[in-house]
């Protein structure tokens, strides 16, 4: 029995894929073991968002050749789209996948190990060309309570810093039929909660008939039995309207955890970026999700330094994250990737000045999530309990609310797996809240 070892870089989306391919490849006969462990087969999905996660996908190929020079290495996914070339001549891979090719992937080694004669890069695509969404799918998660869902692939946007559409391609949704049956699968197997992830999640269903789409899709989801919540991945601003929020609150399982991207407060920077909305329209977007959700955890992303980026420009996007409040902020110093418009903008930020800029952000971020967890105190909450803590010498079992808000209880092994109500009574550590667990929930 040959041994397979994979993985994962990136996003979400590159982590479901890396546990498709190894059931997959379980499925084939293959025994998946520790990357750390001696294996006959390496595979790494790789990423490319930025230039670093290029540099992390180039050193973890050659790291997983040199632990065995006997081994077969296999470079999967974003950055083999990106840099295929530069990887044929490169001396750790021996086989080049590209995207929506990943379902191929035991057929592909198989093919190998029978001494064919394959180009490295015979299973390299044009992905812009593709059209059809690659099969891929899981009969079970990860974790023990929560399962992610992929149902979508591709992104048409076009930012002007991202790669993306370039190693992902165009838009495309998996039919919604094979979602809702992966979805009862990973039910009927205990998972209480699903996340839906995507590249683009919101142009689900623009690719198919006028009928279906990301609402459509949520609400059949919601009628799934044993299925307890539902959670989004990242959305757009703009697909936040009156109608789609009023809609999303009427499902019994959805999580008002809501991750939307602002990457900048300034209208001028969103223009030179691409993003297709202004900073007013942000916040209106924010705004109908309170009115429609009680106390929602909105969360976003935010890039400083983007080229041309001025003072000003800085202070609207500092203003616009205070008057928003978001219960997250993750902040990305912006780094240029090689092959997007914005790589080649005149006006490129100096590292201390987006330093200096992340520094007061993520200051912001810190107020802004303890200010949403204290309003949390005092109040009942469901938490979906699944790990062991050790605080101050103290043991909790840990897990999240709806909001994705970090709760535990004391240690209590018959919990672990449940759903727990009880309110939430004080901060145990900046991001930790402890919970009086009135009762475990049928």
């Amino acid at each position: 029995m040959r041994k397979a070892a994979l993985r994962n870089l990136g996003c979400k989306v590159n982590f479901y894929e890396t546990e498709a391919m190894a059931q997959l490849l379980e499925e084939a006969g293959y025994e998946i073991v520790d990357f750390e462990d001696a294996a006959d087969v390496y595979i790494i999905n790789t990423c490319s968002v930025t230039n670093i996660a290029d540099r992390k996908s180039r050193q973890m190929l050659h790291r997983a050749k040199k632990r065995n020079r006997e081994s077969v290495v296999v470079a999967v996914g974003c950055y083999v789209q990106a840099a295929g070339d530069r990887l044929k001549e490169d001396w750790a891979v021996d086989i080049l996948v590209g995207n929506n090719k990943k379902t191929e992937i035991a057929a592909i080694l198989e093919e190998y190990f029978a001494g064919r004669e394959l180009k490295r890069d015979a299973y390299l695509v044009d992905i812009g060309s593709v059209r059809e969404y690659e099969g891929l799918g899981i009969k079970r998660g990860s974790e023990h309570t929560r399962a992610f869902l992929k149902i979508q692939d591709g992104c048409n946007q076009f930012c002007s810093y991202c790669i993306i559409p370039y190693t992902r391609g165009r838009v495309r949704s998996r039919k919604p039929d094979e979602i809702v049956e992966e979805a009862k699968r990973l039910a009927d197997l205990g998972y209480q909660e699903i996340v839906l992830t995507g590249i683009h999640l919101s142009s689900y269903g623009m690719d198919l008939s006028k009928e279906e789409s990301l609402l459509g899709l949520m609400e059949r989801l919601d009628g799934i039995e044993g299925l307890k919540r539902m959670r989004l991945g990242s959305l757009e601003p703009r697909i936040i309207t009156e109608d789609f929020v009023k809609a999303l609150a009427k499902l019994r399982t959805i999580c008002p955890h809501f991750h939307l991207s602002l990457q900048s407060g300034s209208d001028e920077v969103l223009k030179r970026m691409n993003r297709r909305y202004t900073g007013e329209e942000f916040k209106r977007s924010c705004e109908i999700l309170r009115k429609w959700f009680e106390y929602p955890a909105i969360t976003t992303d935010v890039i400083v330094g983007f080229p041309q980026e001025t003072a000003r420009e800085f202070g609207e996007t500092v203003k616009l994250v205070r008057d928003v409040r978001f219960y997250e902020m993750h902040v990305f110093k912006y780094s240029k990737r090689e092959g997007t418009k914005a790589a080649g903008m005149d006006g490129q930020v100096g590292e201390p000045v987006k330093s200096a800029r992340s520094d007061i952000l993520l200051g912001i971020g810190k107020e802004m999530s303890r200010e949403y967890r204290k309003g949390l105190l005092g109040q009942e909450r469901q938490v979906l309990m699944e790990e062991k803590m050790v605080i101050h010498g103290t043991q909790y079992l840990a897990g999240y609310t709806k909001e994705y808000v970090k709760a535990a209880v004391l240690w209590d092994e018959t919990l672990k797996g449940k759903m727990v109500t009880g309110v939430l009574k004080e901060m145990v550590t900046d991001e930790v809240m402890l919970m009086d667990s009135s009762h475990e929930d049928p």
